[in-house]
């Protein structure tokens, strides 16, 4: 994929340990002018989604099964734009894309690479930027949430888990439990969210507010942190509880140790304890499964955009970054390009 002349987001040094924030290792420059080829189009990006997966693709080699940023080469990721300049016969100028060619002004981009954005369905197209395919996946394929569950999500006023526990809420479960850190997020949680019950992880202690609110114990685990979190949900397993374990914030930034927490082997094995880490492949299934019943749900009001929208150009971009492995933001991070 390449660029007309415009500015974008690179790589100057691979990351090497999680301390390090992106920006200390980004910059923004001009690429080369590029002109659209037969069957392309040139986007104008007005909207970038930031992950924290981002962070982990700045090291050379990462355990996550897409590949790393190369140093020298802009990154990529998920953006909407609109078509300035078509050579293709399906994207007309003025149509409304997604794509995977983020982190610059401008994106060339061929055929399968851009899918046009529907009217009408959203408020915006910035809807669709959101990470409720792995919450999707992980939380109704991988953790099988339904009908009378009890569950408790890590994480939860962050990107994937605030579309998790709102999912598991559509899907039927009893009780929803969510971990944030601060009473904001807790309150946000409930009140914006909502979900059942909040537990401030930074000023509550998790196992007696586990056994307040979830006496019989939880039933569905939807894990995005690892650590402490990961231990004390199994203290608090049912019989036949399911983990889907979906990333380790607590490993992912500021260089904790999120990623290998303490398994309590008899526990388990008493409870028969069934974990599942799993990853999102993006398969046109799964994202066909979550888009249709993301926009049933948010018609009938019982699922909310769970986002942080914020304004500036790309080096506003990179500092949002930053922003989101500190935990500055809630629910889906997204920049809305100026110019």
């Amino acid at each position: 994929m390449t660029v007309h002349g415009n500015s974008a987001v690179v790589l100057r040094a691979h990351r090497t340990n999680r301390d390090q924030p992106p920006s200390s290792l980004l910059e923004v420059t001009t690429l080369p002018p590029q002109e659209p080829a037969a069957g392309q189009v040139r986007v104008r990006n007005t909207y970038q989604h930031l992950i924290a997966a981002t962070g982990d693709l700045m090291f050379e080699t990462t355990p996550i099964p897409v590949p790393p940023f190369r140093v020298g080469e802009p990154l990529y990721g998920v953006a909407i734009g609109e078509v300035v300049e078509s050579r293709s016969d399906d994207l007309p100028v003025g149509a409304v894309v997604q794509h995977m060619a983020g982190w610059r002004e401008e994106s060339i981009l061929g055929p399968g690479e851009a899918f046009p954005v529907p009217d009408g369905v959203f408020p915006g197209p910035e809807y669709l930027l959101n990470q409720g395919v792995p919450a999707y996946y992980g939380m109704v394929d991988v953790a099988g949430v339904g009908e009378g569950d009890v569950v408790l999500v890590s994480g939860a006023a962050g990107s994937v888990g605030s579309m998790a526990a709102q999912i598991a809420k559509a899907r039927g479960a009893a009780t929803v439990i969510g971990v944030a850190g601060g009473p904001e997020k807790a309150r946000y949680l409930v009140d914006d969210l909502g979900l059942d019950a909040a537990i401030d992880h930074r000023n509550s202690d998790l196992d007696d507010r586990l056994t307040e609110l979830a006496p019989g114990g939880i039933t569905v685990f939807f894990d995005t942190v690892g650590g402490p979190q990961f231990e004390a949900a199994l203290r608090h397993a049912a019989p036949g509880a399911r983990f889907a374990l979906a990333g380790t914030l607590a490993g992912q930034v500021g260089g904790g140790d999120g990623g290998h927490p303490r398994l309590d082997i008899m526990t388990a094995l008493v409870r028969e304890v069934q974990i599942r880490p799993f990853s999102t492949r993006h398969t046109p299934e799964q994202v066909q499964a979550w888009n249709t019943h993301y926009a049933q749900w948010y018609a009938e009001g019982r699922i909310t955009f769970a986002h942080t929208l914020l304004d500036g150009d790309l080096h506003r971009v990179i500092a949002a970054q930053d922003e989101l492995l500190a935990g500055v933001h809630r629910g889906n991070v997204i920049v809305r390009l100026a110019g």
